[in-house]
């Protein structure tokens, strides 16, 4: 029983260090979307930077007018000073050939918070390369999930709690919206949500309809085509006899994912408004209610024509990744 109590002692006080340790370090510095890739000048400048710039650099889908996923800045190891050792997303390419523990490592909170640092120790840039091919989804993913993180949490800091709320009332669970989204419309099984300023608007549909109980449930055909007769029904345009609906071209996109234990299916694609030629990009999250008798959707987009859309679309997007159901659900 001894035992027991000191091995506790022991895992509280290494908790505790570790909150403390995080306390103290300095928040992260950068603008979303950045990386500092800390890499020599003659390997950034051949294959290995081509290969981080292939990953990391590559045009966002969705989007009409070229954008890379991140925008990357080319630190030498000799310039990483404190000034960069602080950014929000750091890869570092450690190449020795005598490293003694070749692969990819991924930390959270290095030198700073919330900080996101990606390891790739190897030999030289060819075998780099090869780790950076079989690993890339996991880097893309790790850095994108730090980003959503950081939104999420500046999200809940500055939280519109009547908008949770709103969606709570009608759907049993809820996203999180921050200051600036106000309501836009709502009836028994859809609510819209949303961001307007003069030359942008980054929306938020929330609906529901009955469930088939089967796998065409999550088909691209089902998922396409409630959402068309939704946001027909609830979503007109600026002139008469105009709406917004899906873009044929490009095709819509259906990937099935997981995150924090709710399953859901996530669709990209883009949103035109018939009638009109207004459009953007959309992601959403369609899964089962709790006792399985609808599909909820949760849908964010864009509308930015003067702008670059990468971080208005990431920033929406991420709100998705905050819904909770309420506390009596399972």
């Amino acid at each position: 029983m001894k035992r027991i109590i000191t091995l506790a002692l022991l895992l509280a006080t290494i908790c505790s260090c570790g909150e403390r340790r995080k306390a103290l370090l300095p928040n992260v510095s950068g603008k979303a979307g950045e990386i500092v890739v800390v890499i020599e000048k003659a390997e950034w400048e051949g294959a290995l930077g081509n290969a981080v710039r292939e990953l990391l650099a590559c045009d966002c889908p969705w989007f009409l007018m070229r954008e890379p996923l991140y925008t990357l800045a080319n630190v030498p190891h000799g310039s990483f000073t404190d000034l960069f050792k602080v950014h929000r997303n750091i890869v570092f390419f450690d190449i020795d050939p005598m490293v003694a523990a070749p692969g990819v490592t991924f930390l959270k909170d290095r030198w700073a918070s919330p900080q996101a640092v990606v390891n790739i120790a190897a030999a030289d840039p060819q075998a780099a390369i090869d780790l950076l091919q079989e690993n890339g989804k996991k880097i893309t993913g790790f850095i994108e999930q730090a980003e959503r993180e950081r939104v999420i949490r500046n999200t809940i800091r500055y939280e519109e709690k009547d908008l949770a709320a709103m969606v709570s009332g009608i759907f049993g669970g809820t996203l999180h919206f921050p200051i600036g989204y106000k309501f836009k419309k709502k009836t028994a099984d859809f609510i819209w949500i949303a961001d307007e300023k003069q030359y942008t608007n980054q929306g938020v549909f929330v609906y529901r309809y009955p469930a088939l109980g089967l796998k065409a449930d999550f088909s691209r055909a089902q998922l396409i085509a409630h959402r068309n007769e939704v946001l027909r029904n609830n979503v007109p345009g600026m002139f008469e006899n105009t709406y917004m609906t899906t873009g044929a071209i490009p095709t819509p996109t259906v990937e099935y994912l997981k995150y924090q234990g709710r399953e859901f299916a996530e669709t990209r694609g883009y949103w035109e408004v018939a009638g009109d030629y207004m459009g953007g990009p959309f992601v959403s999250h369609a899964f089962y209610s709790p006792d399985g008798l609808y599909v909820v959707v949760c849908e964010a987009f864009v509308y930015a024509p003067r702008y670059d859309k990468r971080q208005y679309l990431r920033q929406v997007e991420s709100l998705l990744y905050s819904w909770e159901w309420n506390k009596n659900k399972e």
